[in-house]
Formats: structure tokens, sequence, C-alpha cells
């Protein structure tokens, strides 16, 4: 069956809202890392990504750029994925690395000494506390207590997107994310007690406020460093 190509283009952009920012813990569609996003007649989807700054670190670069290749290189109807990211002091280095499927380490031979598996799980495990917060923060907010909320379930508390999101991280993780897990849990999985519920939010809320914090100054710096030319959409 051919694929059409407007189904194609929408789907890489489907696929380009799955890759996070591991430091802000959001899609770079989202944040408009995407500066620009095209798929050929003859199925090469070309994507130029963009940052806030000439120096934003080199492995959360990496990062993205790789994950936009292997989500736009699955797609359905994409011959070929051609990701490039711009204006970066490493953008060339980076480009070569994903381009020829090299790792971290090999794309910066003599600089970096490990991969970035465990940088991307501390991000996410800063995402799991945060979004503890976001989801248990307007239940706290309508007087329900710690004893409450350290029997809540996934499954019980309120349906959100901010709930389905850290459903997804806990499962990145391997943390218990069924119904029947619970809402307020330790790094290791264990259940949060009654007693450790208020210094567990405030932490968690102080993890969120971090994250929340330092995404609006990259959206800040990225709207002045490309005053006027927004990402498709």
């Amino acid at each position: 069956m051919t694929v059409r190509h407007d189904d194609v283009r929408t789907a890489v952009w489907q696929a380009l809202g799955t890759v996070l920012d591991p430091e802000l813990d959001e899609p770079i569609t989202d944040l408009d890392f995407v500066a620009s996003c095209t798929v050929s007649d003859a199925g090469v989807a070309a994507v130029r990504l963009r940052l806030p700054t000439f120096f934003c670190a080199p492995n959360f670069s990496f990062l993205m750029v790789a994950d936009a290749y292997d989500a736009v290189s699955a797609i359905d109807g994409v011959t070929r994925a051609e990701i490039a990211l711009e204006d970066h002091h490493a953008s060339e280095e980076i480009n070569r690395g994903v381009a020829a499927h090299a790792g971290f380490v090999q794309t910066f031979a003599g600089e970096a000494d490990a991969e970035l598996d465990e940088l991307r799980r501390y991000f996410l495990e800063k995402a799991v506390v945060a979004g503890q917060d976001r989801v248990a923060r307007p239940l706290v907010d309508a007087g329900v207590g710690p004893d409450e909320l350290a029997e809540l379930t996934l499954g019980s508390a309120p349906g959100s997107p901010d709930l389905d999101r850290l459903r997804q991280r806990r499962t990145a993780l391997g943390l218990p994310d069924d119904d029947d897990a619970p809402l307020l849990i330790h790094a290791d999985g264990g259940r949060v007690t009654a007693a450790q519920v208020p210094l567990h939010l405030r932490r968690a809320r102080l993890t969120r406020l971090g994250i929340e914090t330092n995404g609006e100054l990259c959206k800040s710096f990225l709207k002045t460093r490309y005053a006027g030319t927004a990402g498709p959409r």
C-alpha cells in the first residue's frame, strides 16, 4: 500500500513530538526546537533543529539529535532521515556522529568517557519526582491530607495529561505504573508513608519548579535568538 506524502509528513511531526529535551522534560516540538521539517516525494525526511544558545551542553544536544533520528527513521514511508543541528558549537561533530550511527563516546573521542544512558535516566528520575507534585498539588490544594495521599494509587488519582506523562516516565524507568501502584513513591519504587508525605512533596515541588524555571529561561533565550522565525507546525 502506498503511503500518502501528507500522511508521512504528519507522522514525522508526531514522531518528533516524542523526542524530549532531557533536562526540561518537554517535547522538542513544543519547545520550538524544530526549525524546519520537510519530506520529499522520495520519502527523505529532512529535519533541522535549533537550540536556545550556541553553547547548549553537547550531551543534551546529542541525545535530542539521536532520538530525533531514531524516531523519524522508524516512520513507515520514510526512506532516509536527515537530522541536522544548526547554529551550535558542536553541530558538525554531532551531526556526523548521529549520521554514522556512532555513540557519544566515539563521536567525541578523547573528550567523552561514557555513553548517555545514565544521564538520560537521571533526568527521567527528576521528571518522575516533578510529576508527582504536578498530580498531587491540586489534591493538596483541595485539602487532601497526607494519610489519603499516601494511600492514593495511579488508578484512583484524577485523570489528566500530567498523570499520563507520569505513567510514561515511570514506565521508561521500570517503576510501578499500573493502576494499583502508589502515586507517591521513592526513587526505588517504594511507597511514601503518610509521615513522609509533607517532606516528599516539598522536594517534589522544588524539583518541578527548578525544571519549569529552566524551561522558561530556555524558551526566552530561543525566542530572543530566533526572533521572528517560528518553526513549522
